[in-house]
């Protein structure tokens, strides 16, 4: 059964995905953080720079389990690519502002 997710999360998946910087960066908050490796990027211009160090790298990411409320989604998911250390499970909390991202925890 596929799980069902807020759109946000929906297009910031497909966006990461795609290595599409821009539709990436439509999905967050003008004042969005991301924390993602022991590292914080705070505001759309240090998201995309964090997203563009990446870009090199094919993956898919298959949605495991979610925990889903108005405002937060909880996901663990599966991300098999040609990245070093492919297959990773990775746990993503999203907290969702007006229909955008407003911060992502990726450990």
């Amino acid at each position: 059964m596929p799980i069902k997710l807020p759109a946000p999360v929906t297009l910031y998946l497909a966006a990461d995905e795609q290595n599409d910087l821009d539709k990436l960066s439509r999905c967050f908050t003008k004042n969005a953080r991301v924390q993602d490796d022991h590292r914080e990027y705070e505001g759309l211009e240090a998201i995309k720079s964090w997203k563009a160090r990446t870009t090199q790298y094919r993956f898919v990411t298959e949605p495991l389990r979610a925990a889903v409320t108005e405002k937060n989604v909880r996901l663990h998911a599966r991300r098999t690519g040609d990245f070093p250390g492919s297959p990773a499970e990775l746990d993503y909390t999203f907290v969702l502002t007006d229909g955008k991202i407003a911060s992502l925890d990726i450990r």
